[in-house]
């Protein structure tokens, strides 16, 4: 079967693997139909995600439909159009035994530590897979797993009605907040980023206000919208140098930051800030068991993905679809390779 390879940073092949079988543990088989182009990925093929591991069939926003089932599986059946969860975890260590196994202490993630999605098959078990809702496609489903990450980080900010919610960053991973956080009918939702048409798109998706922080002093601009208070609740999204710095200045006494990146690069605190105004700074990784959640609510309306992806390519044309995201086209919303 055909895969694409990371071999190295910037090193991009079309391979052939052995199409995988089924056992006692990988009991259900998938063909992939759909695979989604993730910041993330765009990071392990030019060599910035620190997490990655080299050479990788990368690939974790994954759906297809099940073609063989062992004698062992007990919900999922042949036929069945599925997603594929991307974590996997050891069950035992203390992350694990807190209920937190997406940052099991031998965490490997499908297309950064181990194999992904960007492949013809996969062999999986059936915990890991989720039946996708009937009224989206393929390629739309691909979304489902962006927002269990937009999912997972509104449950670490505990957020609550009537908070006031910044996100910082209106892209793919923005967008995403933002159609979370509106669930939750937050007293206001601030939006900030640097562009002003994905802040347009924001304003028309749920956003009360928007700051363009190129020409606007975020920190000020975010003070003056919440009464002087601060917003009680700020998800970086954009995770640049500087905003975690920008978040924690923002956030209102008593607040929660959300920090997503995974840049290594240092970057500055100011530990007077965090402490004065007592802020809970959290991390927000991968999600938790979230895939069901997210397709409870498409198929009760509460969410809407379709028509989620902009561009699609053939799956080995994986090189043309990363080189054509490297031009930061504004019509690039989420790229999807697919197979037929």
């Amino acid at each position: 079967m055909k895969a694409v390879q990371i071999v190295k940073p910037n090193d991009l092949r079309i391979i052939d693997m052995d199409k995988p079988t089924i056992d006692v543990k990988n009991n259900v088989l998938v063909k992939i139909k759909a695979a989604g182009i993730c910041g993330s990925d765009v990071g392990i093929y030019h060599g910035t995600n620190a997490a990655a591991t080299y050479p990788r069939v990368i690939g974790h926003e994954i759906v297809g439909v099940v073609e063989e089932v062992g004698d062992n599986a007990k919900k999922i059946k042949v036929g069945d159009r599925v997603i594929v969860d991307q974590v996997t975890a050891c069950g035992t260590c203390y992350a694990c035994r807190k209920g937190r196994p997406n940052v099991c202490e031998h965490l490997q993630v499908r297309g950064v530590h181990i194999d992904g999605g960007y492949r013809e098959y996969m062999a999986v078990p059936e915990s890991d897979v989720y039946v996708l809702p009937e009224s989206l496609s393929y390629q739309d489903a691909i979304m489902i797993e962006p927002t269990t990450i937009a999912v997972q980080a509104c449950s670490r900010a505990q957020l609550e009605f009537q908070d006031t919610v910044m996100i910082i960053g209106a892209g793919a991973l923005g967008s995403s907040m933002l159609r979370i956080v509106a669930l939750y009918s937050p007293r206001k939702v601030i939006v900030v980023d640097i562009d002003e048409p994905k802040l347009e798109a924001a304003l028309q998706n749920g956003a009360t206000d928007v700051i363009n922080s190129k020409n606007e002093d975020v920190v000020a601009r975010a003070k003056e919208l919440t009464d002087g208070y601060g917003p009680t609740v700020v998800i970086d999204c954009a995770c640049f140098h500087g905003s975690f710095l920008t978040a924690c200045k923002a956030a209102g006494n008593a607040g929660r930051v959300i920090t997503m990146g995974f840049s290594i690069a240092p970057d500055e605190i100011n530990q007077f800030v965090i402490t004065s105004k007592e802020l809970d700074v959290r991390g927000s990784r991968l999600q938790n068991h979230k895939f069901q959640t997210v397709i409870d609510l498409v198929n009760k309306g509460k969410i809407n993905l379709n028509g989620s992806i902009s561009h699609t390519f053939k799956l080995t044309d994986a090189q043309a679809a990363f080189d054509f995201n490297d031009t930061h086209d504004p019509s690039i919303r989420k790229i999807a390779l697919l197979n037929d």
